[in-house]
């Protein structure tokens, strides 16, 4: 008899997550439905969103040489039934206070940045570049972390030095940047650019450094089509991009800098967004979304 959700208690709940006590050690993670936009939580869902970010997270743990948090398999017992396919058992860890960026292309708030300053996060860049150039080599572009409704805010090597010093500082840079090119290589392998992407880390009861939340899903990574890249342009992507670019549309008549909260989402925008979700999944890891709803039940 598996337990009800409402015997654990609720530790917090951010924009997509939810986190539960299960005991002393150990963590359910739920991931619901719901999409962010411009710091806003909308009020339209996606369908089977969580289920992907979760099937998602847990292929890239498995296909990484990183320690992770994970703390149980997908149909462990202690995971409520409601929310099997998009909950994970985690061990509890003391998470480092900064989003791990690592950018192999040039867009979002880095590009901004880059016309701003001709850097991003203090890393001075050569002249020329444009929407979507590659880099000449990845790079380390931490953020602190924001709290629900604030924006992330990119920050210098040196903020991350000055808060966990030198020798943590620079174990999160390398390991940021060697996860991003293996999950580049197997991105390209499969016809994906893997543009972006953000890791957060803890340490365990011994001190060892340890990947958690998600990791490489279409929310917390950029995922382009490498056959239609051109650089110069925006790229369509495996994201919630669509939303976003829906948002800012005329069609929405929301203007993103108001007060005013985004708009519901037509049907046509969630059922889009949800394929996006799908097939990122689907061509990264090579597998069927449908065998994975079917392995959880």
């Amino acid at each position: 008899m598996r337990p009800e959700l409402s015997q654990y208690t609720h530790l917090s709940a951010g924009k997509v997550r939810e986190i539960y006590e299960i005991d002393d050690e150990t963590l359910l993670m739920v991931v619901s439905d719901r999409i962010s936009a411009y710091d806003h939580i909308l009020d339209t869902e996606i369908p089977d969103k969580g289920r992907v970010l979760t099937a998602m997270s847990v292929w890239f743990f498995n296909a990484l040489g990183m320690p992770n948090h994970l703390a149980g398999p997908i149909d462990d017992p202690r995971i409520p039934e409601e929310v099997l396919g998009r909950a994970l058992v985690c061990k509890k860890l003391k998470m480092l206070p900064f989003e791990c960026v690592a950018r192999g292309y040039l867009t979002g708030s880095g590009l901004a940045e880059y016309r701003k300053n001709g850097t991003v996060c203090g890393i001075e860049l050569p002249e020329g570049l444009t929407e979507a150039s590659k880099l000449a080599e990845p790079i380390f572009t931490p953020a602190t972390k924001a709290e629900q409704g604030d924006h992330d805010e990119n920050v210098s090597f040196e903020v991350v030095v000055d808060k966990l010093g030198q020798a943590r500082a620079e174990q999160l840079r390398d390991i940021t940047l060697k996860i991003y090119s293996e999950a580049a290589a197997i991105a390209e392998k499969r016809g994906v650019i893997l543009a972006d992407t953000k890791f957060e880390f803890g340490l365990d009861a011994e001190g060892t450094l340890i990947l958690a939340d998600e990791v490489l899903t279409p929310d917390s990574s950029r995922y382009w089509p490498a056959d239609t890249y051109e650089e110069g342009k925006v790229q369509p992507s495996f994201d919630k991009q669509y939303v976003r670019n829906w948002l800012t549309s005329p069609k929405s008549g929301w203007d993103k800098n108001s007060e005013t909260p985004p708009p519901a989402l037509p049907g046509s925008v969630v059922e889009a967004t949800r394929e996006r979700y799908i097939e990122a999944y689907e061509r990264i890891s090579g597998l069927k979304f449908a065998d994975w709803i079917g392995s959880c039940v």
